[in-house]
């Protein structure tokens, strides 16, 4: 079925917020109003304030609104892998109408049937992702409405997460004037929507490089089969240039990004620049090779501490090797040095939208286009989870129009705010979450 209708993402980052406003026509995505605002409220990854995050989304929003020239009333947000467990699930039911052909009704029961499970009181059921039916034996059917059986059978996945997590985001959209027209589990469109179909079936790992922590996923099988959380980020690189030079926050996120590059064996120890230090009245020249030893220190421990959780599972061995996205792989020499620490093919992914070319809205992208291909018999199995009926005549409606012409500018800058950003707390904690398939990569 083609992708129609009009689509609005919401990415809840450590460093910004990002909305996209992307229309459809013929399956084809035309973004045509983009937000950023500065995120408040946050720390790697996670919502410690909610009165910030929502005065954080509504300017995003107001922001793609015009844009945009429209009326934002509900978003697709993201929901980080922290503490995301998957489980494979089983139903069975009979088919309990006289003509024993298969309803929607059908296909709700049995998801419902999949879903008895022990959750413990902290958690809570995320999604409900239907991998295939079984018809009276008959395996591989995809959509088994408006066929005749006696027995259907649902196989698909469960994922679940901290209650908390959850809450707070749906807190945060609420407050901001919105609804939340789905729930989408970012490592797991990021995964659906950079990887081709080669490399979801042959395996690819995934690491999304943000500005406060970097989240691998490994696709194999056509299925997301391991997530791992660092509590590391972009932020922590510039935070250390600002401790080692004794410059400013501000001064180091200008270094990084006009003189960075993560692979030392690429500047050179003759280029200098200078830098302007705390309690020195004349600036101080730094070479090149100085600041590139010392981002790559910090992206050097990110990567090993991605390593070693892959290397637990042999995820290193499969074919479609790495791709990087995020706001921090953007730096220059990551792609190098990544390729030198895993010791497999590493490439980059850059969205292709115009004015959006910067891994740092990869995210938001990627939940927009995870929504428009959700099938009704997700939403069929959604309401299993949630307990509301759902309409099938039609795409979710998340936006108002209020103009007859958009209005569309080129949005090349992802990440220059004012406000001086304050540094984190340098507290190593590294989140792994290994819940996947026995035998997986046999």
């Amino acid at each position: 079925m083609a992708k129609a209708g009009m689509y609005v993402g919401l990415d809840i980052g450590t460093t910004s917020i990002k909305v996209v406003v992307a229309e459809y026509i013929d399956s084809q995505m035309n973004i045509i109003g983009v937000g950023n605002a500065k995120s408040e409220g946050i720390n790697r990854g996670i919502i410690v304030d909610i009165d910030k995050t929502v005065n954080a989304i509504q300017r995003a929003v107001r922001q793609a609104e015009e844009k945009a020239g429209i009326q934002i009333k509900s978003v697709s947000v993201g929901l980080p892998a922290n503490l995301l467990e998957v489980e494979p699930c089983q139903g069975m039911i009979a088919v309990n109408n006289d003509s024993k052909e298969i309803m929607d009704d059908d296909v709700r029961n049995v998801a419902s049937a999949a879903m008895v499970r022990s959750v413990p009181p902290e958690r809570q059921i995320v999604a409900l992702l239907p991998q295939e039916f079984t018809v009276d034996g008959f395996e591989g059917i995809k959509d088994p409405r408006g066929m005749i059986g006696v027995r259907l059978e649902m196989f698909g996945l469960v994922f679940t997460g901290p209650k908390t997590i959850l809450h707070n985001i749906t807190k945060c959209v609420e407050k901001a004037g919105l609804s939340v027209a789905e729930t989408v589990i970012t490592s797991l469109a990021l995964t659906e929507s950079t990887l081709s179909d080669g490399e979801k079936d042959f395996g690819t790992i995934v690491i999304d490089m943000g500005g406060g922590q970097t989240t691998t996923a490994v696709m194999h099988d056509q299925q997301l089969k391991f997530t791992h959380v660092d509590q590391e980020g972009g932020e922590f690189v510039t935070k250390d240039i600002s401790i080692v030079l004794n410059t400013s926050f501000n001064n180091a996120e200008a270094l990084k990004i006009n003189y960075g590059d993560a692979y030392p064996g690429r500047t050179s120890a003759e280029e200098e620049f200078p830098v302007d230090v705390i309690g020195k009245s004349e600036p101080v020249k730094v070479d090149e090779r100085y600041l590139s030893e010392i981002i790559e220190a910090r992206l050097e421990q990110i990567f090993r501490k991605a390593k070693d959780a892959l290397d637990d599972i042999e995820a290193l061995d499969l074919p479609g090797g790495i791709v990087l996205t995020g706001g921090a792989a953007s730096l220059p020499g990551v792609v190098d040095l990544a390729e030198e620490i895993f010791g497999t093919t590493v490439k980059l992914h850059v969205p292709n939208q115009m004015g959006l070319r910067n891994p740092v809205f990869t995210n938001v992208i990627s939940i927009v286009n995870y929504s428009a291909d959700l099938s009704d018999v997700y939403h069929l199995a959604k309401s299993a989870v949630t307990g509301e009926k759902v309409t099938l005549s039609s795409s979710p409606q998340q936006v108002t129009s209020v103009s007859k012409t958009p209005v569309y500018d080129d949005y090349e800058a992802a990440n220059e705010y004012e406000e001086e950003p304050k540094p984190k707390n340098e507290e190593k904690v590294t989140g792994k979450i290994k819940d996947f398939f026995s035998n997986i990569f046999d």
